[in-house]
């Protein structure tokens, strides 16, 4: 059963929220003022990073941080989050573009606005390059952002800031191969599971956290803090998985079976072709494969229910989260971070958006 969000989680997203708000408003006016053109990109940043999402990496940086003996009203944690959030909106607004996605949290995405307004104002050039150009632009532009955000943050800090970053981009391009290689080893889409998402959203976060509060403690923390976040981000990223492959559209602002179209190598379709019979890998070699309708897509939720893939990956959740919790018994953490952290591992694991 779905599991309800923390209420710090809110709490903490307000704040991450507000000092982006702040940031990008007062870039969008400052070049809006050399030329009103380039209002555009910035307010593009500004729509898909306060247009909601669960400010889940700023949260667990801000529980490594307070584990390890920080300030938790220290406004470096508080930046810290935000540059996270706007690392991961370079990542989603790169994403689209590689997945070719018309949308993204029920709007169109920033290639599809930019190519319509070349198409609309008869512009010369193709439409589709011209979106594309523009949407990479921006999400450089929130990396950018990112580690301005990040300008107070002690070495240390920076050298898990820079991993983090490489194991991001590692991780995209093992997405993008194993989808057009068609990967359905289990192993292989583990690790691609783990390196995409799982690592940058839950290990990482933590690393930097504990590493701004205190480098010396920090470091001794490291270890404990990624026997609970390896395991927790491949179950975060399982259950994204399996939202991609069966989630509502209305939650999720998808179309319906997202994964399913486009491909993707995940845990969830490799269990299901280990599984399958001849007449089942059939139906599963059509994932990926163009113009699939809702009629495909319901045929192969159907297979990949009946080989006990499904079931199989819930199991599995479920025990890398109760691996993740038990690990927080043998790190040396502040007791609230600890029973935050708690929290956590259940709602981001059997959430439904």
């Amino acid at each position: 059963m779905p599991v309800a969000a923390p209420p710090s989680l809110a709490r903490l997203a307000s704040r991450v929220d507000e000092r982006l708000d702040g940031l990008l408003t007062a870039e969008r006016e400052r070049w809006a003022a050399f030329d009103p053109e380039l209002a555009g990109p910035i307010e593009e940043i500004h729509r898909l990073v306060l247009s909601g999402g669960k400010r889940l990496r700023p949260a667990f940086c801000h529980w490594g941080f307070v584990g390890a003996g920080g300030d938790p009203d220290d406004p470096l944690v508080v930046d810290a989050g935000a540059a996270f959030e706007l690392m991961h909106a370079f990542a989603l607004f790169h994403d689209d573009v590689m997945d070719d996605a018309a949308s993204r949290r029920g709007v169109p995405t920033t290639h599809v606005v930019y190519a319509a307004e070349h198409q609309a104002a008869g512009w010369s050039g193709e439409s589709r390059r011209f979106g594309d150009g523009v949407a990479i632009l921006v999400g450089d532009l929130a990396f950018v952002y990112a580690d301005q955000l990040m300008a107070g943050a002690p070495p240390a800090a920076w050298v898990i800031w820079n991993e983090l970053r490489v194991e991001l981009n590692i991780g995209q391009f093992l997405d993008i191969l194993g989808s057009v290689q068609r990967v359905r080893d289990v192993t292989k889409a583990e690790r691609i599971c783990r390196y995409k998402s799982g690592k940058y959203t839950i290990e990482r976060p933590l690393h930097l956290g504990a590493m701004l509060a205190a480098p010396v403690t920090g470091q001794r923390l490291l270890p404990g803090l990624s026997a609970y976040g390896l395991p927790l981000g491949d179950a975060f990223q399982m259950r994204d998985d399996v939202m991609g492959a069966f989630g509502d559209p209305a939650l999720t602002g998808k179309p319906v079976g997202g994964d399913l179209r486009e491909g993707k190598p995940t845990p969830l379709l490799a269990r299901a072709v280990a599984a399958a019979t001849a007449g089942q890998l059939a139906v599963l070699d059509r994932v990926g494969t163009p113009d699939l309708d809702d009629g495909d897509v319901a045929e192969i939720q159907q297979v990949i229910i009946a080989t006990g893939a499904l079931d199989d990956l819930e199991r599995h959740i479920e025990s890398l989260t109760c691996l993740a919790i038990a690990a927080l018994d043998d790190v040396d953490l502040d007791p609230a971070a600890r029973r935050e952290l708690a929290e956590l591992a259940g709602y981001v694991s059997r959430r439904e958006l």
